[in-house]
């Protein structure tokens, strides 16, 4: 088990926006930053970093809390690989205190696969430096132009060219069949096991976060039989169309260039990279997915795609772009000169070579592919006819109004044909889609079970003490340290037996004012969360004078902490509400935080006294025979107070 001082350190030292900035685009925005979600398809910003806070919220998927929740959401870490993680990230030592043997055997199967994988990679790494390694998987790399730096960077390594070596040093480490078979490192057939990738040089593939998700591997002598590359099968920590190849080694240079270079093969990434050009990644030459765009639009918008000069490679280059395009994302194109590669360009070039080229030599998506098809239907007009109704196809995935008739404009120039042509075709095309879409909607509906319809009434009625404790507890977050004035009021009964009062000011902090208040009136949370929320937060302020987000984060669990986050970073106000003929009324934040928090308690308050008043009211009528007029005064008085507290709150009753 990690320390709780190991815990402590790394929750006073991670920084949120660093920590997400490692995954996701970040842009300022005020005192936070935005970025598009990373959980959710969507194409205007809503997730929000607040680096003054130190936390996050997705207001697309409702998700939100601190560095570490980040983490475990993302990448699906446990709580301790959050923490391991965000040690290693900033220099922390991790001190654990002993692990039990039931906790050893409870740890998650994923994890194991995970180490199991790390393991794989260093070995193979380490074969480079034996005297087979050397001689075949060294080598190999080395003619490639590789240095050492680069082998080491991206964790090269050679699985040697027998049965079972890998797995057997595997099993002799202490590490598990099972999880060696799971990650497809190992075949088992029957009573024998041997290696999936003996005999290749190994490119280990790399999530986000730098963890060994799989293997690809390349066969170097000239079986047929043999497929040339060879990925790892699917697993429950590698999915070939969710992972790009280069992309833990490239994150960073994306973001800072926003731009992404999309090559085809590992060697076109490591040779780019050596050379310079590091925000570049490949799909390991599998067709591009959605996944995979989406995991290049966390860090940016722009893509280039880059493909051989051959006429094979130009047709290529148009397969799958339709994704991006539909995506909202920036396409170019850019070739390389017949017989070229992006691996062969760039050993033959320096990086400012490269760059100049690559600028000079990309185009838009839409005119590469209009001029390509036009060369293609020379003197043809049925192909010619095709042509445009592919080039149209494109053009309508685009999302963007103004985009697509930029595209229309450079299209019909290209392809000399009239723009009303294409805006016809173009418009009965987006209109076949929508129709379709629509059909696609219904047939959805009708394979759904029938639910119950339930009436208006219900279905917007509402907790309102789950309101008023969601009130309360996001006060004391945000304000609970503020010094306030509030107006107090001192009752005495006139003689027609209604409340009078007499103002006093008081000037105190806010979660002293509220503190007060309930525990006076002996007001407790029912919502399980804010019951639990609401000591930690008032302990806090009564011991340190302020709240500290991140120490509250760090008591929390992850449900706890999301709602936190949620509570601080939602839009600040508050609105009338009206349920059951009953107001509730919380003002907004303008009219003065003392105010704000006055409304919250009254509002409490006078619940309180319609739960009572109903309480009494129910044990009349268990047992009508009774003489009730001493439950009956104490309900006058409790209507009297209810009328003042509606008078505080300009409300009629």
């Amino acid at each position: 088990m990690i320390s709780r001082t190991t815990v402590d350190n790394v929750f006073e030292t991670a920084r949120v926006e660093e920590v997400i900035g490692d995954f996701v685009q970040l842009k300022k925005s005020g005192s936070n930053f935005k970025g598009l979600s990373p959980f959710s398809d969507e194409r205007s910003p809503s997730f929000m970093v607040s680096p003054v806070k130190q936390i996050w919220k997705d207001f697309s998927s409702g998700k939100g809390g601190n560095a570490v929740t980040f983490l475990m959401e993302h990448e699906h870490f446990t709580f301790p690989e959050a923490i391991k993680w965000l040690a290693n990230k900033y220099g922390i030592e991790i001190i654990e205190t002993q692990q039990t043997d039931e906790e050893k055997q409870t740890q998650d199967q994923k994890e194991s696969m995970f180490l199991v994988s790390k393991f794989a990679a260093e070995w193979m790494q380490s074969q480079l430096k034996t005297e087979m390694g050397k001689a075949i998987g060294y080598s190999y790399f080395k003619e490639r132009g590789f240095t050492d730096e680069t082998i080491q960077y991206f964790q090269l390594g050679y699985s040697p060219d027998q049965w079972s070596a890998f797995t057997d040093a595997a099993i002799k480490a202490g590490y598990q069949l099972e999880f060696l078979e799971k990650t497809g490192l190992t075949i088992v057939k029957e009573q024998k096991q041997f290696d999936r990738f003996k005999g290749r040089v190994m490119f280990p593939i790399r999530s986000l976060s730098g963890r060994v998700l799989g293997f690809g591997g390349r066969i170097l002598t000239n079986e047929k039989k043999a497929a040339k590359y060879l990925n790892s099968p699917q697993s429950d920590i590698y999915d070939k169309s969710k992972v790009l190849y280069g992309i833990y080694e490239a994150k960073q240079s994306i973001a800072k260039e926003d731009l992404c270079y999309l090559v085809e093969g590992y060697t076109d990434v490591i040779q780019l990279h050596q050379a310079g050009v590091k925000n570049v990644v490949s799909s390991s030459g599998t067709a591009l997915t959605k996944e995979q765009i989406r995991l290049i639009q966390r860090l940016t918008k722009n893509i280039t795609v880059l493909y051989d000069g051959d006429a094979a490679g130009m047709r290529a280059a148009i397969r799958g772009i339709d994704l991006i395009l539909e995506a909202g994302l920036n396409v170019r194109i850019c070739t390389f000169p017949e017989g070229e590669d992006p691996d062969s360009f760039a050993k033959a070039h320096t990086q400012t070579e490269i760059e100049d080229f690559l600028k000079a030599n990309s185009v838009d998506f839409i005119s590469f592919k209009s001029n390509l098809l036009k060369q293609e239907a020379a003197g043809d007009p049925i192909k010619k006819a095709e042509m445009i109704r592919d080039i149209v196809q494109s053009i309508a995935k685009v999302p963007d109004d103004i985009s697509r008739e930029i595209y229309v404009r450079e299209s019909a120039a290209i392809l000399d044909i009239g723009e009303d042509v294409l805006f016809s075709s173009l418009a009965q095309n987006r209109n076949a889609g929508i129709t379709e879409q629509r059909k696609k909607e219904r047939r959805d509906q009708q394979s759904q079970p029938l639910k119950k319809v339930e009436s208006a009434e219900a279905a917007v009625k509402v907790d309102r003490r789950s309101v008023l404790e969601h009130a309360i507890i996001k006060i004391l977050l945000l304000y609970g340290d503020k010094v306030e004035d509030f107006q107090e009021e001192f009752l005495q009964e006139s003689e027609d037996g209604e409340l009078v009062v007499e103002p006093v000011k008081v000037t105190m902090p806010v979660y002293e004012k509220v503190y007060l208040d309930l525990q006076n009136d002996e007001i407790e949370f029912s919502n399980t969360i804010f019951k639990t929320l609401y000591p930690k937060i008032v302990d806090l302020l009564l011991m340190q004078g302020k709240v500290d987000l991140n120490h509250v984060m760090s008591t929390l669990n992850e449900h706890e902490a999301r709602l936190v986050a949620d509570l601080v970073m939602q839009e600040d106000k508050y609105q009338l509400h009206k349920w059951d003929g009953k107001m509730i009324f919380v003002k907004s934040k303008d009219e003065t935080v003392s105010t704000y928090t006055m409304d919250a308690i009254l509002n409490f308050r006078r619940l309180m006294i319609e739960e009572k008043i109903k309480a009494l009211f129910e044990s009349i009528s268990k047992d009508p025979a009774v003489d009730n007029t001493d439950v009956l005064s104490t309900v006058r008085d409790y209507n009297k107070l209810s009328r003042y507290l509606g008078r505080r709150l300009n409300r009629v009753v």
